[in-house]
């Protein structure tokens, strides 16, 4: 093992441990568990609120997928990558008071707190909870991949006592902290990423002989490398186009970033939120991203493209440097995971079994079960990770255009349009969902786009004309939540 890349990391965890521990006296402490457990109790301030958004958006994909990708097909990548950049501030403004309002006046812990609310539907409930769990597995297995290869690549154990070491490090503080731990350690996390992006690009600059010697030997490698339409030319006007629903406005879709817009502590935290997560979210794409690129001038060969910045960072830096380096994608990784075993397990105890199995339990039991399945998932999704797919990117790609799919309609028309009702939903669901299976699996480019786009599409032709066509019948349900919209 190489104990001077691996001691800053080591000093790394144990201060995520003692983040841990210290938002577990709120979770022991407070009164209100599902609020202090699942969204901390609504605190969040602008700073926190930008980074854990920055830092559970940015992930295994940034941070190795993207850029291993980007080794490999260019700058045309980094085009493409940098249309992330208004993910932030798209969710918050899109979503913005509106939804903390709603969420407060309703007492919304999840997500689907707010979907059961707007529409009143069993059916809405189970179908938003079922695609949380299914598709958020396949998120937290990349992540879960990238942990454990990044820790193989620098210790030399197997993957498998690798990915254990990842699985332990964030049960133990997540299980024990809830979201309040999350999000303070996002913060950490978040501040380790922009470091990193920075020395690293830097890094790698030096390493490479200047921009302009790195851009020549790209160009005499292949010319294909330095323009926007990748090696091959395989990245089309309309396939990067179509990105801009995947990983630009259709975030708005994914749970685990829109629950972050009722998490924040006044109006001006959120404004606050949105222009700081717009700022470091834009270096952390670009600086990562460049740097995959500029790689293969200065370790041409590399076979794997999930190894790029592991190698990078020890052959451009020195060992105590590239540990802490290589500290922010393992930031990048925790961070995302933590929230999604949240999510997943916020999913299954509050959203299922509080609502429709035993709505009276006590608290105690509340805890207790919360902890279990929380464990219990984390477990389930190492066994997954275990035979891991070559290249992580697409499989969290994978998740995030099923969760838009599923959720980008009921929740931006169930919060801006009142003649929405619940059977336009459960159609929107089933259609968006049904389709982009379908879709991905038998044509993963119809018409030279991202496979999300038509079902986003097919999604809301399908929410408008079910909301229009069968009338909702519960109008007194209606009013009740109209008024608390008004």
């Amino acid at each position: 093992m190489n104990w001077e890349v691996i001691t800053p990391l080591l000093i790394f965890l144990i201060i995520i441990f003692i983040v841990g521990l210290y938002a577990s006296r709120y979770v022991k402490t407070t009164s209100g568990f599902l609020q202090e457990y699942f969204l901390g109790s609504r605190e969040l301030g602008g700073f926190v609120l930008a980074m854990t958004m920055v830092a559970t958006y940015g992930s295994a994909s940034s941070f190795i997928g993207g850029p291993g990708a980007a080794y490999t097909i260019g700058l045309g990548w980094v085009l493409l990558a940098m249309i992330q950049v208004v993910t932030g501030y798209f969710v918050l403004a899109v979503l913005g008071k509106k939804f903390a309002i709603v969420a407060r006046k309703i007492k919304a812990v999840t997500l689907i707190d707010f979907l059961k609310e707007r529409y009143g539907s069993k059916w809405v409930v189970l179908l938003s909870a079922g695609s949380i769990i299914v598709f958020l597995f396949s998120a937290m297995a990349a992540q879960w991949v990238g942990g454990g290869r990044l820790i193989e690549s620098l210790t030399g154990l197997s993957y498998t006592t690798s990915l254990f070491i990842f699985a332990a490090s964030v049960l133990i503080y997540v299980v024990i902290g809830g979201f309040r731990a999350v999000a303070l350690t996002d913060s950490i996390q978040g501040i380790v990423m922009f470091i990193g992006t920075l020395i690293i690009l830097i890094g790698t600059i030096i390493a490479g002989g200047g921009v302009s010697n790195i851009v020549q030997e790209l160009v005499l490698e292949n010319p294909n490398l330095v323009t926007p339409f990748g090696h091959d030319r395989s990245l089309t006007p309309v396939y990067v186009s179509s990105f801009w629903i995947l990983v630009g406005v259709g975030v708005v879709g994914l749970p685990q970033v829109a629950v972050r817009a009722m998490s924040y502590k006044n109006a001006k935290a959120m404004h606050r939120a949105m222009i700081i997560g717009t700022i470091v979210v834009g270096f952390i794409m670009l600086g990562m991203h460049l740097s995959g690129v500029f790689a293969r001038a200065v370790m041409p060969g590399i076979k794997i493209g999930d190894t790029v910045m592991p190698l990078l960072a020890m052959e451009v830096l020195p060992p105590w440097l590239a540990g802490i380096v290589l500290a922010a994608p393992l930031a990048a990784i925790m961070s995302t995971v933590d929230s999604l075993l949240l999510l997943v397990s916020s999913a299954i105890v509050k959203d299922i079994y509080l609502n429709y199995i035993k709505p009276e339990a006590p608290d105690a039991t509340v805890k207790k079960l919360s902890v279990t399945v929380t464990t219990i998932i984390g477990v389930l999704v190492f066994f997954m990770a275990v035979n891991p797919p070559d290249l992580l990117i697409w499989l969290n790609l994978f998740a995030f255009g099923g969760l838009e799919a599923s959720f980008i309609w009921p929740i931006v028309l169930g919060l801006y349009w009142k003649r929405g009702n619940r059977y336009g939903a459960v159609a929107s669901i089933i259609v968006g969902v049904g389709s982009y299976i379908l879709i991905h699996t038998l044509t993963p480019e119809p018409f030279g786009m991202h496979s999300v786009v038509l079902p986003v599409l097919f999604s809301l032709v399908t929410y408008i004309v079910g909301s229009l066509l069968i009338k909702e019948k519960d109008t007194h349900l209606l009013q009740e939540i109209d008024a608390k919209f008004s």
